[in-house]
């Protein structure tokens, strides 16, 4: 009598597995992402409002502000010791500063091919003529400008924190605290380069952030693999708040920018991947999860783990230079907010209030775009870049108002442009560099970034600065 002897799936239990894709982390953002839209519009039509949602709008409203939340408790942490660790790790790489130099490049090229997009749509389509819409709206905001991002370079103390408070309705007091994206960077990357210097003596202080670096990424991984039930929440809170109303009466504006991003994501980024030899299907396979991400969580920095991991593990960037790039880009590389939004929305108000741009003004759109994109680091991202467009060119702020509306429909579109870039520049750089991993970057996909970095340790080498990556391949296609 013969026994056989049937696989345990992944759960442990004997049976039929589910199909490959249904397992995917790219098939439960899009899964949750028509769950969110039917119960945000269920919501909608039930009579859920900003200022007064039924239950599942407010539901719907504290799933998604919660995992937003989650995110966000990690930025700080993380900027820190992802920097400084990217820092320390440039001694890894024997071209380390030629490496800084083509990165900051390939950022500024990717950047201005963005804005000249965003100005050719703005003149062609004219989003700012004839829009039915009342020019009364007022932006009381904080504004963009030069010196105040200047002056916002030098920390107030040693991670950027500040403190504010709001008084409510019924006169209870709200303290809430804040930072500042950019002074933490600046913090970081002063504290890597001492580092660097300090030599021997500092490696203590480096094991010990790359310790605190992996555990933050952990507890990150943990939020990123529920995802897909803060996606039902951001997504439906979005619907029930602002349907398809707001978005009508600036529907050429907001088939301006889409059209721009469109235009970027699937039609500039691949003609990059091409010219340099690279596969574009794997790049978007590579990519895309973070992508996915990026669209309903709105945050580049809170995408940063994902991002880096499909940087390395699918894209094939060795480590030591990936986590350089990655996370110098999530704070500085915004091709949808800092490059297409400022052009189109600039050109937008200017039409909107009877304002005609010489050539002149257009350049100046295009200088402020492509050096302006780190003064979105520190403040409140795309709203700040635009004002500091509009306060450059002499155009009315009150415009910035007549667009606040709809910006949270804008700005998912804005940050998955904005991650697909900061994915883009290391894989273009390590090519031309010659240490991309090419035979990574050209294997299957298996639907899955997530693999643990202990499993991973095994396939990987980050003394020369390159990576072997054949470990955490199989490991991949084995938990497929």
């Amino acid at each position: 009598m013969s026994t056989q002897t049937s696989t345990p799936s992944p759960a442990g239990k004997t049976g039929r597995q589910l199909p490959k894709w249904a397992g995917s982390f790219g098939f439960q953002i899009i899964a949750a992402l028509i769950v969110g839209l039917g119960l945000g519009l269920l919501a909608k039509y039930t009579g859920s409002t900003k200022t007064n949602p039924n239950a599942l709008g407010a539901t719907l409203q504290t799933i998604g502000s919660s995992y937003v939340s989650l995110l966000q408790t990690a930025v700080v942490p993380l900027i820190f010791t992802a920097v400084v660790s990217s820092i320390s790790n440039l001694r890894q790489v024997s071209n380390a500063a030629r490496l800084a130099w083509n990165t900051l490049l390939w950022f500024a090229i990717t950047s201005l091919i963005a804005v000249l997009i965003g100005i050719g749509l703005g003149v062609l389509l004219q989003p700012g003529a004839n829009t039915g819409i009342s020019g009364d709206a007022k932006y009381t905001g904080k504004s963009g400008d030069w010196w105040a991002f200047l002056v916002g370079l030098f920390p107030k103390n040693f991670l950027g924190l500040g403190a504010g408070s709001t008084v409510g309705d019924a006169g209870a007091v709200t303290t809430s605290i804040s930072f500042n994206v950019l002074q933490i960077l600046v913090i970081a990357i002063a504290v890597g380069v001492a580092a660097l210097k300090v030599g021997k003596a500092a490696e203590p202080f480096l094991t010990l952030n790359a310790s605190a670096l992996a555990v933050i990424q952990k507890v990150l991984w943990w939020i990123i693999r529920i995802a897909p039930l803060g996606t039902i929440g951001l997504i439906g809170n979005a619907v029930a708040v602002y349907g398809w109303d707001t978005i009508g009466s600036l529907g050429k504006f907001t088939v301006a920018i889409y059209a721009g991003l469109a235009l970027v994501l699937f039609v500039v980024y691949p003609i990059l991947v091409r010219s340099h030899g690279l596969s574009i299907k794997q790049y978007f396979s590579g990519v895309w999860p973070a992508v996915q991400l990026a669209f309903v969580s709105r945050s580049s920095v809170g995408t940063l783990p994902l991002t880096q991991r499909v940087t390395e593990r699918s894209l094939g960037v060795p480590r030591a230079y990936a986590s350089f790039a990655v996370p110098l880009g999530a704070t500085t590389k915004m091709d949808g907010c800092a490059a297409i939004y400022p052009a189109v929305s600039a050109i937008f108000v200017a039409q909107f209030f009877g304002i005609h741009l010489d050539f002149s003004q257009y350049v100046l759109i295009a200088l402020v775009s492509v050096l302006g994109s780190a003064a979105t680091a520190g403040t409140t991202g795309a709203v700040v870049m635009l004002t500091l467009t509009l306060s450059t060119l002499g155009l009315p702020l009150s415009g910035v108002g007549l667009l606040l509306a709809i910006d949270p429909i804008l700005d998912m579109g804005r940050t998955a442009v904005n991650v697909a870039g900061q994915a883009l520049v290391p894989t273009i750089v390590a090519k031309r560099q010659g240490i991309l991993d090419e035979s990574l970057y050209n294997a299957p996909r298996n639907g899955t970034p997530f693999v643990d970095d202990s499993d991973a340790v095994a396939g990987e080498s980050a003394t020369d600065g390159t990576s072997a990556h054949t470990a955490p391949r199989e490991l991949q296609d084995a938990r497929a």
